[in-house]
């Protein structure tokens, strides 16, 4: 049972001018695709080869050992949740549950906003930044090179892939402003609600 790649819930050029098809297609094509290439080989007639891509990750967290499946599975996971974070169309000012509850958990939208920029801005290298929940309470956190919440046993509801990857062909170094595009125009709150609920 290989790990199949998430199709894109919509086209390579649906995203511009925020994000553009080049990007996409780079970013999908060869980054996503190819941590998915690598982990098939990588599991391939090991015990691992059966197991769901979370269980994967789980397994081989802590095992160093492991690192390289770790790594290829984590990415595999962050990328395909950063697809459906993101849609045409998206952004700005949230409604339903997730409205209520950043405005009891993080004191509302706008400091969403400051504490999530935050987050992606100032992880060193590359990483991501997530919305999360964590013992039923929202909390913004960042993450390093492939680690992802799930491996800490957290819930995931949104994230943004802070690796240059995804952002240089169009915004070079200024991941400030990928930021601000990407809060403003792409974060898909259905998601985000679905995922909540």
């Amino acid at each position: 049972m290989a790990i199949a790649l998430l199709k894109l819930p919509y086209e390579k050029d649906a995203l511009a001018p925020h994000i553009s098809a080049e990007t996409l297609d780079f970013h999908y094509e060869k980054h996503y695709a190819g941590y998915v290439k690598k982990l098939n080989g990588l599991i391939a007639e090991t015990e691992l080869a059966e197991e769901k891509l979370e269980n994967i990750i789980q397994k081989t967290y802590t095992d160093d050992s492991k690192s390289a499946i770790f790594n290829n599975a984590a990415q595999a996971w962050n990328h395909s949740f950063y697809w459906q974070s993101i849609k045409p169309n998206g952004g700005g000012d949230p409604s339903g549950a997730i409205a209520k509850k950043l405005k009891s958990d993080l004191g509302g939208y706008d400091k969403f906003v400051e504490e999530f920029k935050k987050a992606g801005v100032s992880q060193f290298g590359s990483g991501w930044a997530w919305l999360v929940l964590r013992g039923g309470k929202l909390e913004v956190i960042k993450t390093s090179n492939a680690d992802t919440p799930i491996a800490d046993g957290l819930k995931p509801l949104l994230t943004v892939d802070v690796w240059e990857h995804a952002y240089y062909l169009d915004y070079q170094n200024r991941r400030d402003d990928y930021l601000d595009m990407y809060i403003k125009n792409l974060i898909n709150w259905d998601f985000v609600n679905s995922q909540l609920a």
